[in-house]
Protein backbone atom coordinates (compact mmCIF):
# COMPACT_ATOMS: atom_id res chain seq x y z
CA UNK A 1 0.00 0.00 0.00
CA UNK A 2 2.91 2.09 0.92
CA UNK A 3 4.19 1.38 -2.36
CA UNK A 4 1.22 2.31 -4.02
CA UNK A 5 1.33 5.97 -2.68
CA UNK A 6 5.06 6.44 -3.53
CA UNK A 7 4.35 5.69 -6.86
CA UNK A 8 1.28 7.28 -7.26
CA UNK A 9 3.23 10.67 -5.43
CA UNK A 10 5.93 10.31 -8.42
CA UNK A 11 3.31 9.73 -11.33
CA UNK A 12 1.89 13.04 -9.88
CA UNK A 13 5.20 15.08 -9.87
CA UNK A 14 6.23 13.24 -12.68
CA UNK A 15 2.55 14.96 -14.56
CA UNK A 16 3.47 18.42 -12.54
CA UNK A 17 7.01 18.71 -13.96
CA UNK A 18 5.58 17.64 -17.55
CA UNK A 19 2.50 19.45 -17.57
CA UNK A 20 5.29 22.95 -16.12
CA UNK A 21 7.52 21.89 -18.98
CA UNK A 22 4.22 21.70 -21.47
CA UNK A 23 3.82 24.99 -20.29
CA UNK A 24 7.25 27.02 -20.81
CA UNK A 25 7.62 25.44 -24.38
CA UNK A 26 3.88 26.76 -25.08
CA UNK A 27 5.17 29.90 -24.06
CA UNK A 28 8.83 29.69 -25.80
CA UNK A 29 6.44 28.81 -29.02
CA UNK A 30 4.07 31.58 -29.11
CA UNK A 31 6.81 34.23 -28.17
CA UNK A 32 9.74 32.91 -31.14
CA UNK A 33 6.36 33.20 -33.15
CA UNK A 34 5.34 36.53 -32.00
CA UNK A 35 9.33 37.52 -32.77
CA UNK A 36 9.27 35.99 -36.51
CA UNK A 37 5.79 38.13 -36.95
CA UNK A 38 7.80 40.87 -35.87
CA UNK A 39 10.75 40.48 -38.59
CA UNK A 40 9.09 39.83 -41.17
CA UNK A 41 7.05 42.86 -40.73
CA UNK A 42 9.43 44.75 -40.07
CA UNK A 43 10.69 43.17 -43.70
CA UNK A 44 7.57 44.00 -45.14
CA UNK A 45 7.80 47.37 -43.97
CA UNK A 46 11.15 48.03 -44.72
CA UNK A 47 10.02 46.47 -48.48
CA UNK A 48 7.19 49.07 -48.50
CA UNK A 49 8.87 52.23 -47.36
CA UNK A 50 8.11 55.23 -50.01
CA UNK A 51 10.45 56.50 -51.89
CA UNK A 52 11.07 60.33 -51.80
CA UNK A 53 9.79 60.73 -55.14
CA UNK A 54 6.22 58.96 -53.90
CA UNK A 55 5.65 61.27 -51.54
CA UNK A 56 7.67 64.97 -52.33
CA UNK A 57 7.12 66.81 -55.28
CA UNK A 58 9.75 69.69 -54.99
CA UNK A 59 8.47 71.03 -58.44
CA UNK A 60 5.30 72.40 -57.00
CA UNK A 61 7.34 75.30 -55.32
CA UNK A 62 10.05 77.08 -57.43
CA UNK A 63 9.56 80.06 -55.56
CA UNK A 64 12.16 78.34 -52.81
CA UNK A 65 15.13 76.09 -52.41
CA UNK A 66 13.55 72.62 -52.08
CA UNK A 67 16.46 70.04 -52.38
CA UNK A 68 19.61 70.74 -51.05
CA UNK A 69 22.98 70.32 -52.76
CA UNK A 70 23.20 66.80 -51.08
CA UNK A 71 19.90 65.90 -51.66
CA UNK A 72 17.81 65.99 -48.61
CA UNK A 73 14.57 67.53 -49.02
CA UNK A 74 13.58 71.15 -47.74
CA UNK A 75 9.98 70.72 -46.69
CA UNK A 76 7.91 73.75 -47.57
CA UNK A 77 3.69 73.77 -47.79
CA UNK A 78 2.50 72.05 -51.06
CA UNK A 79 5.56 69.96 -51.72
CA UNK A 80 4.74 66.41 -49.85
CA UNK A 81 1.69 64.25 -49.79
CA UNK A 82 1.44 63.51 -45.91
CA UNK A 83 -1.24 60.26 -46.80
CA UNK A 84 1.33 58.30 -48.52
CA UNK A 85 3.61 58.43 -45.14
CA UNK A 86 0.57 57.96 -43.14
CA UNK A 87 -0.19 55.10 -44.71
CA UNK A 88 3.93 53.94 -44.09
CA UNK A 89 3.93 54.73 -40.55
CA UNK A 90 0.68 53.95 -39.38
CA UNK A 91 1.38 50.38 -39.93
CA UNK A 92 4.81 50.68 -38.22
CA UNK A 93 3.10 51.89 -35.17
CA UNK A 94 5.67 54.22 -34.28
CA UNK A 95 6.43 56.41 -31.16
CA UNK A 96 7.38 60.63 -31.46
CA UNK A 97 9.05 61.99 -28.57
CA UNK A 98 9.21 65.86 -27.64
CA UNK A 99 11.64 67.20 -25.13
CA UNK A 100 10.46 70.55 -24.15
CA UNK A 101 13.02 72.43 -21.75
CA UNK A 102 11.02 74.30 -18.69
CA UNK A 103 12.92 76.18 -16.77
CA UNK A 104 11.76 78.43 -13.72
CA UNK A 105 11.73 81.77 -15.52
CA UNK A 106 9.89 80.45 -17.86
CA UNK A 107 7.43 76.82 -17.01
CA UNK A 108 4.36 79.64 -16.00
CA UNK A 109 4.31 81.59 -18.74
CA UNK A 110 4.89 79.26 -21.68
CA UNK A 111 4.75 75.67 -20.63
CA UNK A 112 1.25 75.39 -20.38
CA UNK A 113 0.48 77.14 -24.06
CA UNK A 114 3.07 75.18 -25.62
CA UNK A 115 1.97 71.46 -24.34
CA UNK A 116 -1.44 72.50 -25.19
CA UNK A 117 -0.93 73.54 -28.83
CA UNK A 118 1.60 70.30 -29.27
CA UNK A 119 -1.68 68.14 -27.84
CA UNK A 120 -3.27 69.52 -30.49
CA UNK A 121 -0.98 69.87 -33.45
CA UNK A 122 2.13 67.62 -33.63
CA UNK A 123 1.43 64.42 -34.69
CA UNK A 124 -1.78 63.82 -34.70
CA UNK A 125 -2.86 60.13 -34.55
CA UNK A 126 0.32 58.78 -33.15
CA UNK A 127 1.84 57.65 -30.18
CA UNK A 128 3.43 60.85 -28.51
CA UNK A 129 5.77 61.19 -25.24
CA UNK A 130 6.00 65.05 -24.42
CA UNK A 131 9.30 64.91 -22.04
CA UNK A 132 9.33 67.94 -20.02
CA UNK A 133 12.95 69.02 -18.36
CA UNK A 134 12.19 70.99 -15.29
CA UNK A 135 14.52 72.44 -12.63
CA UNK A 136 10.90 73.08 -10.63
CA UNK A 137 8.19 70.35 -10.21
CA UNK A 138 5.40 72.95 -10.50
CA UNK A 139 3.74 71.24 -13.60
CA UNK A 140 0.47 73.52 -14.49
CA UNK A 141 -2.68 71.25 -15.04
CA UNK A 142 -2.22 69.87 -18.51
CA UNK A 143 -4.97 67.74 -20.05
CA UNK A 144 -4.20 65.36 -23.17
CA UNK A 145 -5.72 63.56 -25.58
CA UNK A 146 -5.63 59.76 -26.68
CA UNK A 147 -2.22 58.31 -27.96
CA UNK A 148 -0.41 61.06 -25.91
CA UNK A 149 0.96 60.82 -22.19
CA UNK A 150 4.48 63.09 -20.69
CA UNK A 151 6.65 62.51 -18.29
CA UNK A 152 8.63 65.09 -16.16
CA UNK A 153 12.20 64.75 -16.07
CA UNK A 154 14.39 67.04 -13.22
CA UNK A 155 16.95 68.57 -14.33
CA UNK A 156 19.96 67.37 -12.96
CA UNK A 157 22.74 70.96 -12.02
CA UNK A 158 25.90 70.60 -12.02
CA UNK A 159 28.20 73.29 -10.13
CA UNK A 160 30.54 73.39 -13.18
CA UNK A 161 27.72 74.31 -15.59
CA UNK A 162 26.30 77.32 -15.36
CA UNK A 163 25.19 77.51 -18.68
CA UNK A 164 21.36 76.04 -19.17
CA UNK A 165 22.10 75.13 -22.94
CA UNK A 166 24.40 72.59 -21.69
CA UNK A 167 23.31 71.69 -18.81
CA UNK A 168 19.98 70.68 -21.26
CA UNK A 169 22.18 68.37 -23.38
CA UNK A 170 23.95 67.07 -20.53
CA UNK A 171 20.65 66.16 -19.20
CA UNK A 172 18.99 65.40 -22.65
CA UNK A 173 22.01 63.05 -23.33
CA UNK A 174 21.85 61.20 -20.07
CA UNK A 175 17.90 60.45 -20.60
CA UNK A 176 18.15 58.98 -23.82
CA UNK A 177 20.76 56.58 -22.63
CA UNK A 178 18.79 55.55 -19.56
CA UNK A 179 15.33 54.91 -21.43
CA UNK A 180 14.62 57.39 -24.06
CA UNK A 181 15.99 55.24 -26.86
CA UNK A 182 13.89 52.76 -25.65
CA UNK A 183 10.74 53.93 -25.88
CA UNK A 184 10.33 56.61 -29.11
CA UNK A 185 11.48 55.68 -32.64
CA UNK A 186 11.61 59.49 -33.35
CA UNK A 187 12.88 62.36 -30.82
CA UNK A 188 12.72 66.10 -31.46
CA UNK A 189 14.14 69.02 -29.18
CA UNK A 190 12.33 72.36 -29.18
CA UNK A 191 12.46 75.79 -27.24
CA UNK A 192 9.50 76.06 -24.78
CA UNK A 193 8.40 79.56 -26.32
CA UNK A 194 6.58 78.31 -29.35
CA UNK A 195 2.93 77.83 -30.12
CA UNK A 196 1.69 75.19 -32.45
CA UNK A 197 -0.74 76.58 -34.85
CA UNK A 198 -1.31 73.89 -37.33
CA UNK A 199 -0.76 70.11 -38.17
CA UNK A 200 3.37 69.79 -37.40
CA UNK A 201 3.47 65.66 -38.81
CA UNK A 202 4.84 62.96 -40.06
CA UNK A 203 6.57 64.87 -43.34
CA UNK A 204 9.24 66.54 -40.92
CA UNK A 205 10.30 62.47 -39.65
CA UNK A 206 13.99 61.66 -40.66
CA UNK A 207 17.30 60.24 -39.38
CA UNK A 208 18.50 63.94 -39.16
CA UNK A 209 16.20 67.14 -39.43
CA UNK A 210 17.27 70.84 -39.02
CA UNK A 211 15.20 73.40 -38.77
CA UNK A 212 15.86 76.75 -41.35
CA UNK A 213 15.73 80.12 -39.23
CA UNK A 214 13.30 82.60 -40.65
CA UNK A 215 15.39 85.49 -39.86
CA UNK A 216 18.36 84.33 -42.06
CA UNK A 217 17.18 82.11 -44.90
CA UNK A 218 16.22 85.16 -47.37
CA UNK A 219 19.77 86.47 -46.65
CA UNK A 220 22.93 86.19 -48.31
CA UNK A 221 25.07 83.22 -46.59
CA UNK A 222 27.82 86.03 -45.93
CA UNK A 223 25.96 87.80 -43.18
CA UNK A 224 24.81 84.17 -41.23
CA UNK A 225 26.28 84.82 -37.91
CA UNK A 226 28.41 81.49 -37.77
CA UNK A 227 30.95 81.18 -35.46
CA UNK A 228 34.03 82.48 -37.40
CA UNK A 229 37.22 82.74 -34.64
CA UNK A 230 39.31 79.80 -36.05
CA UNK A 231 39.82 78.07 -32.48
CA UNK A 232 36.97 77.72 -31.35
CA UNK A 233 34.56 74.39 -32.09
CA UNK A 234 31.74 75.86 -33.19
CA UNK A 235 34.18 77.63 -36.18
CA UNK A 236 32.69 77.93 -39.70
CA UNK A 237 35.00 79.85 -42.17
CA UNK A 238 34.17 82.84 -44.02
CA UNK A 239 32.80 81.38 -47.58
CA UNK A 240 31.57 78.53 -46.19
CA UNK A 241 28.70 76.91 -45.18
CA UNK A 242 24.97 75.79 -46.38
CA UNK A 243 21.84 77.47 -44.70
CA UNK A 244 21.74 79.27 -41.03
CA UNK A 245 19.87 76.37 -38.94
CA UNK A 246 17.74 77.67 -35.58
CA UNK A 247 18.23 75.54 -32.18
CA UNK A 248 14.36 76.30 -31.46
CA UNK A 249 13.88 72.81 -33.22
CA UNK A 250 16.06 69.69 -34.08
CA UNK A 251 15.53 66.15 -33.85
CA UNK A 252 15.95 62.84 -35.83
CA UNK A 253 16.21 59.48 -34.63
CA UNK A 254 17.10 58.77 -30.84
CA UNK A 255 20.75 57.93 -31.66
CA UNK A 256 21.39 61.15 -34.03
CA UNK A 257 19.87 63.23 -30.98
CA UNK A 258 22.26 61.69 -28.75
CA UNK A 259 25.05 61.76 -30.93
CA UNK A 260 24.55 65.97 -31.51
CA UNK A 261 24.47 66.18 -27.39
CA UNK A 262 27.74 64.77 -27.36
CA UNK A 263 29.20 66.46 -30.11
CA UNK A 264 28.11 69.62 -28.45
CA UNK A 265 29.78 68.69 -25.18
CA UNK A 266 32.41 68.39 -26.40
CA UNK A 267 32.79 71.46 -28.57
CA UNK A 268 32.00 73.36 -25.36
CA UNK A 269 34.77 72.05 -23.31
CA UNK A 270 36.94 72.59 -26.00
CA UNK A 271 36.33 76.41 -26.17
CA UNK A 272 36.26 76.35 -22.27
CA UNK A 273 39.81 74.75 -22.93
CA UNK A 274 40.66 77.70 -25.26
CA UNK A 275 39.25 80.63 -23.36
CA UNK A 276 36.61 80.47 -25.83
CA UNK A 277 32.79 80.56 -25.10
CA UNK A 278 30.09 80.49 -28.45
CA UNK A 279 26.56 79.95 -28.50
CA UNK A 280 24.62 76.75 -28.30
CA UNK A 281 23.16 77.88 -31.92
CA UNK A 282 26.76 78.31 -33.27
CA UNK A 283 27.50 74.83 -32.28
CA UNK A 284 24.45 73.58 -33.56
CA UNK A 285 24.98 75.01 -36.99
CA UNK A 286 28.97 73.70 -37.17
CA UNK A 287 27.25 70.12 -36.13
CA UNK A 288 24.77 70.08 -39.18
CA UNK A 289 27.83 71.96 -41.08
CA UNK A 290 29.66 68.49 -41.06
CA UNK A 291 26.89 66.12 -40.52
CA UNK A 292 24.83 67.08 -42.98
CA UNK A 293 21.00 66.60 -41.76
CA UNK A 294 18.68 64.24 -44.35
CA UNK A 295 15.85 66.27 -43.82
CA UNK A 296 15.13 69.98 -43.64
CA UNK A 297 12.56 72.09 -42.26
CA UNK A 298 11.38 75.58 -44.01
CA UNK A 299 10.92 78.32 -42.13
CA UNK A 300 7.00 77.89 -42.55
CA UNK A 301 7.78 75.65 -39.21
CA UNK A 302 9.04 78.21 -37.16
CA UNK A 303 7.66 81.55 -37.86
CA UNK A 304 8.21 84.75 -35.87
CA UNK A 305 5.11 86.79 -36.22
CA UNK A 306 6.60 90.27 -35.76
CA UNK A 307 7.92 89.96 -39.03
CA UNK A 308 5.79 91.04 -42.63
CA UNK A 309 5.27 87.44 -43.54
CA UNK A 310 6.34 86.94 -47.09
CA UNK A 311 4.72 84.84 -50.04
CA UNK A 312 7.06 82.40 -49.48
CA UNK A 313 5.46 81.21 -45.88
CA UNK A 314 2.25 79.77 -47.35
CA UNK A 315 1.65 77.98 -43.67
CA UNK A 316 3.08 78.83 -40.32
CA UNK A 317 3.24 75.33 -38.74
CA UNK A 318 4.57 76.87 -35.02
CA UNK A 319 5.03 80.64 -34.18
CA UNK A 320 8.22 81.80 -32.30
CA UNK A 321 7.50 84.08 -29.61
CA UNK A 322 10.56 86.20 -28.77
CA UNK A 323 12.01 86.17 -25.57
CA UNK A 324 15.57 87.23 -25.21
CA UNK A 325 16.61 83.76 -24.03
Amino acid sequence: MVEQQRMNSKWKILLLVSFALSLTLIKHHFRIKKNLQKISLCWDHEAEEPRLSDWFTPKKRPDVITTTDWLAPVIWEETYNRQVLEKYYKRLNITIGLVVWSTRKFTGQYLKQFIQSANKHFMIGYNVIFYILMDEFSVPPIELGPLRTFKVLPILREKFWEDFNVLHMKNLNAYIIEHIQYEVDFLFSMSINQIFKSNFGVETLGKSVALLHAWWYFENVKKFPYERRPKSAAFIPFGKGDFYYHSAIFGGTPNEVLTFTAEYQKGVIHDIENELSSTYERHLNKYFFVNKPTKLLSPEYNWDPIFRTPPQIKHVKIAWQSTGI
